[in-house]
């Protein structure tokens, strides 16, 4: 299991990870320094207003012995992802790790250099290029590849190039096919809830040190600086795909639906690498994220990764990632794969004849166990996603929510249910007496759930927020999953300090300008208020003058639709003239449409107060909302 007696008490489970795993191999610490060049001093970087955006330095405390408040297994992971600078992988290839919750790769071409997941924030990939260029030259960058759709893999772009460059053919951009829609999507639908979470997920704002943040798992942390996008210039389509850019041959492979919607593995023939963008990195990955996504799919990410070995692995020398430390050897690197592989296969088909046994999610996740060639590696631990969450996500993903009981067809929502619970307890005080004994006991989980029930039905009991944050705590401090550690200690931080929000931003002005015409409109619409808009009929003609063309938007019983029109349908009750740009700013970006009616932006040929009346019925979504209190 991924977090091995999770009930114990925080010195148990360490003393029993000390005993069980190999703590004696250092060779993911002899592969994490290997070709180190130099660091970047100080690991600071700053915003061009002088915020910091990133701290390396902040991990230092990772290079003492590990203390009884984290998970030994995790310290070691943590202490490997923080080391931070820039490294030789091969002939011509470059990483820049430790920068930012990725890496970034650099591949010296025949005049410049092409950049491989340019990190999230421009202000960390422009120090990353900085660092690289003090030791190899002020060579210029030449090409830009996104390993996949995830912004720690394409939010740096405008650090390292140019948008005039890319126009101007200096620097093509390289993508699968799908990116801009899936990048875009992500932050933008439920980006909200999503960073929101985020901030739990990878705990930004908790304070570093042993006693909080640590690590990711998949790296440090998220930086805070300035998300950016360029839009691809070249789709990578199919598998066998291949391109040459600045003299550097590159063959793809298409890995959709593995870790990312839109994502490729990809190898240089020259250099005998492989780059397996975050399809096979030092962890178990996860299937579905705690921030929240679409449910990935085990069976073809395990079905990939032998397509991955038989095509790549046999003729490569060197394999490296967008996360973590590469992987030299032939021999090596094709069992690592292999076993990475297996991981993902063995949960899918576990999960799945247990399901058909009648097993939950929740009960294949606490039974189910590793082969031991699987559990005894350090790349298979659960650093990242864990196998208790990702078999409940396999089991989302054939079975839906909903277990079969009919018991849990229809139960309270989270308030409800508990006053009702805490009433059948005997009231909130005994419930108190007896989860300060279960924490005696070191019973973290069932204080947590039952206290949970009494911050629910009484958010201002001030003795239950001191507990509950003391037992999340020591879940926290107990966990080997990063991730976990961070949703842990955050609740326990929010509930004695108050929300923090959200610390990072993912709808930066370069995601959502990439956002289709379609996709504004699906933005639209899932902002409208159903029932405040129940009683509003509207039907618009929105003209684009720079794209040539007209889309129809249509508001009935809360419903908005839309579709593009060639004028054949009945006429609207307004036509608006105006650009995309416009269109963004105005509905998602908070512009006032009088001004920019009355300035002649925009043109309303029709009824008046039309658009007025559509933004009427929207909602603001809410970046601050509470997660451990109602």
């Amino acid at each position: 299991m991924s977090d091995p007696s999770a009930d114990m008490p925080a010195a148990g489970r360490i003393r029993q990870a000390d005993l069980s795993l190999p703590f004696s191999d250092v060779q993911d610490f002899d592969d994490v320094d290997r070709g180190f060049i130099a660091a970047l001093e100080p690991g600071i970087v700053r915003n061009t207003d002088g915020d910091v955006v990133w701290d390396s330095d902040s991990y230092a405390f990772l290079e003492g012995d590990c203390p009884p408040t984290v998970n030994p297994s995790l310290w070691r992971q943590s202490r490997l992802c923080a080391r931070q600078g820039l490294f030789e992988v091969g002939d011509r290839i470059y990483q820049v790790r430790g920068l930012d919750l990725s890496n970034m790769t650099l591949v010296e071409g025949d005049t410049g250099v092409i950049v491989i997941d340019p990190l999230i924030s421009a202000e960390t990939a422009a120090a990353g290029l900085a660092l690289y260029r003090a030791h190899r030259g002020d060579r210029p960058v030449t090409g830009v590849i996104y390993t996949h759709s995830h912004i720690d893999h394409f939010g740096g772009v405008k650090g390292v190039t140019r948008v005039e460059d890319v126009e101007a053919g200096r620097c093509p951009v390289l993508a699968p096919a799908g990116f801009v829609e899936h990048a875009v999507a992500e932050n933008v639908y439920a980006g909200t809830a999503m960073g929101r979470r985020a901030a739990y997920m990878y705990g930004a704002a908790l304070p570093r040190g042993p006693r909080g943040a640590v690590g990711a798992g998949l790296g440090p942390t998220t930086s805070t600086g300035t998300p950016t996008l360029i839009t691809p210039t070249i789709d990578i389509e199919h598998t066998g795909q291949a391109e040459t850019v600045d003299g550097v041959e590159i063959e793809f492979q298409m890995t959709p639906g593995t870790e990312a919607p839109a994502e490729m593995n990809f190898y240089f023939p020259q250099l005998r690498a492989l780059c397996m963008a975050e399809n096979a990195t030092h962890t178990l990955h996860n299937l579905l994220t705690l921030r929240g996504a679409l449910v990935r799919d085990p069976h073809v990410w395990s079905q990939y990764l032998t397509e991955s070995i038989n095509r790549f692995a046999y003729r490569s020398d060197v394999l490296f990632a967008s996360h973590h430390w590469p992987t030299w050897g032939t021999e090596r690197l094709t069992e690592y794969l292999s076993l990475q592989r297996d991981l993902y296969g063995y949960l899918h088909d576990q999960t799945l004849r247990a399901i058909n046994r009648g097993a939950t999610g929740i009960e294949i996740a606490e039974s189910i166990e590793l082969p031991p060639a699987i559990e005894k590696v350090w790349h298979t631990r659960g650093y990242y996603g864990s196998v208790s969450h990702n078999i409940k996500a396999i089991y989302q993903r054939y079975m839906g929510w909903f277990d079969g009981n009919p018991a849990h067809l229809w139960e309270h929502p989270p308030v409800e249910s508990a006053m009702r619970h805490i009433e059948f307890m005997g009231g909130a005080d005994q419930v108190l007496e007896k989860a300060r004994r279960s924490f005696e006991d070191g019973d973290f989980r069932w204080v947590a759930q039952v206290l949970n029930y009494v911050i629910f039905a009484d958010p201002d009991n001030a003795q239950a927020k001191a507990l509950q944050a003391d037992a999340l705590e020591q879940l926290g401090f107990g966990s080997e999953n990063g991730t976990w550690r961070n949703f842990f200690l955050m609740g326990a931080y929010e509930l004695r300090h108050g929300a923090i929000g959200t610390p990072t931003v993912t709808t930066a002005p370069d995601i959502v300008g990439a956002l289709t015409i379609d996709q504004i409109f699906d933005a639209l619409a899932l902002r409208v208020d159903g029932p405040r808009a129940w009683s509003t009929t509207l039907t618009i003609d929105w003209n684009f003058t720079d794209e040539n063309s007209v889309h129809r938007t249509r508001l009935c019983n809360g419903l908005l639709v839309h579709f593009d029109t060639d004028g054949s349908l009945p006429a609207p009750d307004t036509t608006i003239t105006l650009t995309r740009s416009l269109l963004i700013a105005v509905l998602l970006g908070g512009a006032d449409p009088a001004s920019l009616v009355a300035d002649g932006s925009i043109t309303v040929d029709g009824a008046d107060g039309v658009l007025a009346m559509l933004v009427s019925v929207l909602d603001e979504p809410d970046p601050d909302f509470a997660i451990v209190t109602p």
